[in-house]
This record gives structure tokens, sequence and C-alpha cells, in this order.
């Protein structure tokens, strides 16, 4: 089977998922200026903690999977998670949010989900469920950061450098989907069951709407 055309299958199935994503109440309301900044905090708290956590399952990925594409597949994604953490630091202090704080907010189930998953995938899954689960996942995770960039300049008055990390999210990457094509593709040349590729990208994207569906919850 080919490695698209398997995805685009996906994404299709998973069409309402994703419309959930983007038209998320979470988001929407700040676009509209809702919750005061200290009501947010449970984002950058969150976020510190599934980037650190994900920090360490790319990792392990880069080592189970030493050779060829797919090493340098997660590298590549392992390079932008340290970005993002690097930018999360301005964000949290707009919030009034120290590095300290960040380390002892304590996570909230549904908001972790994601994270412990991924922690699963990095553990237990092939570099093509990976990479299908990303692909299929990251392009509403990126659409959301880019409306929270935007609501936050101008609803909040938040300045470039304290929203770099959901623009760094909201930027596409015109290398990252070939990349991972090409690592779906040859698992599937390989004899790959095709099942465990869509149950890993419908599992992730599900866990990423408990994760906003979490944060309307705690921020209200």
């Amino acid at each position: 089977m080919n490695a698209a055309d398997l995805i685009q299958s996906i994404r299709s199935d998973l069409a309402p998922i994703e419309r959930r994503l983007t038209k998320h109440p979470f988001v929407e309301r700040l676009q509209r200026g809702g919750p005061p900044l200290e009501r947010l905090r449970p984002l950058a708290g969150e976020q510190y903690h599934i980037i650190s956590a994900d920090l360490r399952s790319v990792a392990h990925l880069v080592s189970r999977f030493g050779g060829g594409g797919a090493r340098d597949f997660f590298l590549d994604v392992l390079a932008g998670e340290r970005t993002a953490l690097a930018n999360l630091m301005p964000f949290a202090e707009a919030l009034g949010m120290s590095s300290r704080d960040l380390a002892l907010y304590e996570p909230v189930p549904g908001a972790h989900a994601y994270t412990a998953y991924m922690a699963y995938l990095a553990l237990y899954a092939s570099d093509a469920e990976v990479a299908a689960a990303y692909l299929v996942n990251f392009p509403a995770w990126g659409e959301n950061c880019g409306r929270l960039a935007r609501a936050f300049r101008e609803r909040y008055g938040l300045t470039e450098a304290q929203t770099a990390f959901f623009d760094f999210f909201a930027a596409p990457n015109p290398g990252f989907e070939p990349a991972a094509l090409a690592v779906i593709q040859a698992k599937l040349d390989a004899g790959w069951p095709i099942h465990l590729i869509r149950r890993a990208a419908r599992l992730l994207q599900g866990y990423e709407l408990l994760f906003w569906d979490t944060l309307e919850e705690i921020t209200r």
C-alpha cells in the first residue's frame, strides 16, 4: 500500500475529530479574550510536563531506530521539542510563572494522557506507527497553536517573544511530511500490519482532543 494513500484514508476517517479540534471551545474562548491570563497557567504547566516527557520519549525513539531515515526523522523531531521547551519559558513568565512553578505544577490526568501514550509508543510501537500518529496529529495542533498565538497578541497584549512557543508549532515544516511518509512506506513495504498504524494515529488524535477538553474544564 502507498503511505500517502494510507495517511489520506486515516485523515478521512478521523475528520470528525479534526473538526472538533480546530473548532474547540477552549481556543475559541481565548480568541474572544475570555479568561484572565492567570487562569491560563494550566496551559503552560501542562505543556511543560508534556514537552519534557516527549523529549525523553523521542530520545528513546532515536536510540531504538538508530539507522537510516527513521533516525534522522526522529532527530529532527527531537530538535523541535528542545526548541519548544526553550520557547515555553517566556510564555510562562507572561502568566506569572517561574521555572520552579512549572516544575512543581501537578499535571491533570486528562491533559497528561497524550504524553503518556507517546511514552507507550516510544517503548512498544514501530517507527511507522509513531510517524503516522505525528503526521495525522500535528496539523490540528499547529492550527490551534497559530490561533492561540494570534489571540494572545491581539486579545492579551503578549509579545512575539512571549508567543514564540505557539508560533513555532504553527509554522509548517515542509520536509516533515515527506520524511514521515518515507518512514511509513518502509514499514509497509516490509509487511507491517496496517491496523497498528491506523490505531496509533486514532488514539493519539483522541488523546489530543482529551487534552483540549480538559483544559476547557480546568480553566473556567
